[in-house]
């Protein structure tokens, strides 16, 4: 029956069988999968999962985390990003219900399966090309015991992109808290559900519906893991930061020190610049604080469990404090910066992007990806995009000097302006090589820089190019 796995048994596979016994009846129905790294193993009425204990390469016992029968999250071996990587397509999924990390609902697991270079046709009749053909390497995540398989499982739901008939192994999975069909289209509703799933977790899992992989890359600088900038104190220049702990400095902007040769726990996800101007904290997803220059360590939360990861970070006027801000909302507070507020525990219709200090250090906003403003201490609300129609999400803000203001920006460039910000353009409707990730203001406040994840720069009003590591 080839491989239309689901659409041929899907009349009596049902609708809510779980992971083990989807897999079994299937086996029964007459088709045969494979588990392991290139073991052929014809399904049998019993788990399949017990008759392997996979750790890939790696001197892991059977106990591990590693040693479990799953498979990594894509966000931690695709530099943060909630996606199936590249050469790689969704080939089947399951689902896990009453998951804490998607208030209570349905949380839904999709296999990023390798594309084959080679060998098409499957082996004896299986729908998986040659090891040697999937382009990947069979490992523990990060080469940790304490993390899941990646590149190791010859396996297939096949609920998506049955056009292709033959793949190779597992690289990573996509988690999110919509339905799949919503995120790839060829994906089918027959489902199967593996609740013991529901809260496996990873720093950099976000619940935002994940994006689809972003056009070719061709920044071998930045890998087109831009993820934020910051200004020099001046205005003359900026900072660039990568997922992987890069820094591109242009201008005035005075380089301190970058984490991009270091084996880092969680991807850079922010910058902030201390007044002076002669250094500058970086922020990872787990909330671990990188301090260069003059601005110093006064905390993080690397180390601890975080409900969501961490999204971005903002500095105190004096430079002896910083904000830490979570997707849920929540605020961490160091230092001088003192805690106003937060949305931690609520329930937001998007998760929180960004934020921004007030002039005073005596308040924040927070930004959500639909627009939504969420304004603590002297920090005014000055309206929103909440409740509007995007056509990209929003993915960043910055604060005009007076506080009276501020600017949204979203993925496509586009630009939101309230209060006194002045609207001075934006990349709203332009093609663009890649998405915008983050903005950053001139100290003026009668211009901005947006940047995109490949470094790419776009300058409005009196912000000045200075250049771009794209």
């Amino acid at each position: 029956m080839g491989y239309a796995l689901v659409d041929s048994v899907a009349g009596f596979l049902g609708a809510r069988l779980s992971r083990r016994s989807f897999v079994t009846r299937a086996a029964m129905a007459g088709s045969a999968v494979t588990i392991g790294a290139g073991a052929d193993l014809v399904l049998t009425p019993t788990s399949a999962y017990s008759l392997i204990c996979a750790c890939g390469d790696e001197a892991c016992t059977c106990g591990s985390t590693c040693c479990s029968g799953y498979t990594e999250f894509c966000c931690s071996v695709n530099g943060g990003y909630n996606y199936c990587p590249a050469n790689t397509i969704v080939g089947g999924w399951w689902k896990a219900d009453s998951s804490s990390f998607c208030g209570g609902g349905p949380r839904y697991y999709l296999d990023c399966n390798a594309l084959c270079a080679c060998d098409q046709s499957g082996q004896g009749g299986f729908p998986f090309c040659s090891t040697a053909c999937d382009g990947v390497g069979c490992q523990c995540g990060g080469g940790d015991c304490g993390r899941f398989l990646t590149g190791c499982l010859q396996f297939r739901y096949g609920q998506c992109n049955q056009q292709v008939p033959v793949v190779g192994r597992i690289v990573c999975r996509v988690v999110a808290c919509v339905p799949p069909w919503e995120i790839d289209p060829t994906c089918t509703t027959a489902s199967a559900i593996d609740n013991g799933t529901a809260e496996q977790d990873q720093p950099c899992w976000t619940p935002a519906v994940p994006a689809p992989p972003p056009p070719p890359c061709f920044s071998p600088a930045t890998r087109c893991l831009a993820v934020g900038m910051a200004p020099s104190r001046t205005g003359a220049g900026y900072g660039v930061v990568t997922a992987f702990g890069a820094l591109f400095a242009f201008g005035d902007f005075v380089p301190a020190g970058d984490m991009s040769s270091a084996t880092l726990a969680a991807p850079v996800v922010g910058i902030a610049t201390s007044p002076v101007g002669n250094g500058y904290w970086l922020v990872a997803a787990d909330g671990g604080i990188f301090a260069f220059g003059d601005a110093p360590f006064l905390g993080s939360m690397g180390g601890q469990r975080l409900n969501q990861p961490i999204v971005g970070m903002a500095a105190s006027p004096s430079g002896n404090g910083y904000w830490l801000v979570a997707a849920d909302g929540g605020i961490f507070a160091f230092g001088d910066a003192a805690f106003d507020g937060s949305e931690g525990g609520q329930r937001l219709n998007q998760p929180v992007v960004g934020m921004a200090a007030s002039p005073s250090g005596n308040g924040y906003w927070l930004v959500a990806a639909d627009g939504g403003i969420f304004a603590f201490g002297d920090a005014a609300f000055d309206g929103s995009e909440g409740g509007q129609r995007l056509n990209q999400p929003v993915v960043g803000m910055a604060a005009s000097p007076s506080g009276n203001g501020y600017w949204l920006v979203a993925a496509d460039g586009g630009i939101f302006a309230f209060g006194d910000a002045p609207f001075l353009g934006s990349m709203g409707g332009q093609r663009l090589n890649q998405p915008v990730v983050g903005m950053a203001a001139s100290p003026s406040g009668n211009g901005y820089w947006l940047v995109a994840a490949d470094g790419g720069i776009f300058a409005f009003g009196d912000a000045a190019f200075d250049g771009s590591p794209a």
